[in-house]
């Protein structure tokens, strides 16, 4: 667990950073490069559901993946332009996104309990993806202007290549994690792609949150692809590294979830994630690298309420809405709509954005920037919290 997110973490925050500065990409082909997370996520329900549940064992197709993945990153290390770049890191999500699932069922087959068991283990992959932020800032400073300008940002992706290969070989020493489906069961693309659990979008208020939740992706977007470049551009020291306080965030609010949830119920749980959001954008537009940069670190600690609020909420929601007959598909659904579809959009809107506001000397004008997502989530908030009617959901653990 510790691997598989030091790998994600080790690349694809500073991606925008590299494109930007390296290859000379635009914000429109940054915002291709992003997407193809949302690709990955899309095709992984293919490759997990009829490759994975059926004829190979997880470990082993982990372990294949993952080695795939380390000769694809080596190519990237060695990409001079973005054409030759962009079919890498698209062929790289493919193989990645479906690992996220397999490492999941791997643990989960090797324990007794996993609603009690299964946290302390995922926390792990938490604490990879701070590492790998506080080593390309702390250890190695190749997200320094200087550093970045003579293009040793690009070792992150030898650094990720080496971590895939290590993790691919040490999958294959993993407990066996054999094939959970009869390869002879028929199995359709609404089955892999939830589409059976549509029917719940008869009820208004899973409609109005489904589509929030398809909205809220783009203010998202713009996090993961513009923060670091940002923060590269307006000077401020070790921008990787403080990047890693919204992951350390992100596990401190996982633990003040259940609390909050249960003392305010869901929708305020989902309108204090959406206020967040507006909150942070406001605090990148109007900080600055000077006097005013404890905005900027306020604005990166809010990751926390940003995504557990919203989106580990919006799964125990799902959950409760879907039943036992459509909790998988339930899932597998708002995964697509959200990191798909949403996602998808989100990125191809925050590098129009980018482009609009790029001025003729190569620098951005962030403030405008930024205040459109910080527009567009009080946007989303409004709209949620006027057609949403509350309704009690259970916090299960």
């Amino acid at each position: 667990m510790f691997l598989e997110f030091f790998i994600w973490g080790a690349w694809f925050v500073t991606l925008g950073t590299f494109l930007g500065n390296n290859l000379s990409a635009s914000g429109a082909e940054t915002g291709m490069a992003f997407s193809t997370q949302s690709w990955g996520a899309i095709i992984a329900p293919f490759i997990i559901g009829l490759i994975a549940d059926r004829y190979i064992n997880a470990e082993r197709i982990l372990g294949i993946l993952h080695l795939i993945g380390a000769v694809l990153m080596y190519q990237m290390y060695q990409s001079t332009d973005f054409q030759t770049f962009y079919p890498l890191v698209l062929g790289y999500m493919i193989a990645y996104m479906p690992t996220l699932a397999l490492v999941n069922s791997v643990s989960f087959n090797q324990m007794t309990d996993p609603a009690k068991e299964f946290s302390f283990i995922r926390v792990w992959g938490t604490i990879g993806w701070i590492l790998a932020g506080l080593s390309i800032s702390f250890v190695f400073n190749w997200d320094t202007s200087e550093n970045i300008n003579q293009g040793l940002l690009r070792n992150t992706f030898l650094m990720t290549a080496i971590a895939s290969a290590v993790l691919g070989i040490y999958s294959f020493t993993l407990p066996k994690t054999p094939p959970n489906i009869d390869k002879k069961e028929k199995v359709s693309v609404s089955t892999l792609l939830g589409l059976d659990a549509l029917k719940l979008l008869k009820d208004k208020n899973f409609l109005i949150f489904f589509l929030s939740s398809i909205l809220i992706c783009i203010p998202l977007a713009f996090y993961y692809q513009n923060t670091n470049p940002f923060l590269a551009e307006i000077g401020v020291a070790n921008p990787t590294g403080k990047m890693a306080i919204g992951q350390i965030s992100e596990v401190a609010f996982m633990l003040l979830l259940p609390l909050f949830f249960k003392k305010f119920g869901f929708k305020v749980t989902i309108l204090f994630a959406m206020l967040a959001w507006t909150i942070r954008y406001a605090l990148f537009a109007f900080g600055d690298a000077g006097d005013l940069a404890f905005m900027l670190i306020i604005g990166i600690a809010l990751h926390g309420i940003c995504y557990d609020f919203f989106f580990v909420a919006g799964q125990i929601y799902t959950d409760s809405k879907a039943g036992k007959k459509y909790k998988s598909a339930a899932q597998v659904l708002i995964t697509l709509a959200t990191y798909g579809i949403g996602m998808l959009i989100g990125f191809w809107v925050a590098g129009k954005i980018s482009d609009h506001y790029l001025t003729v000397d190569g620098t951005h004008i962030w403030q405008s920037i930024w205040l459109f997502p910080a527009m567009f989530a009080i946007v989303v908030l409004i709209i949620f919290a006027l057609l949403f009617k509350n309704e009690k959901i259970e916090y299960v653990e």
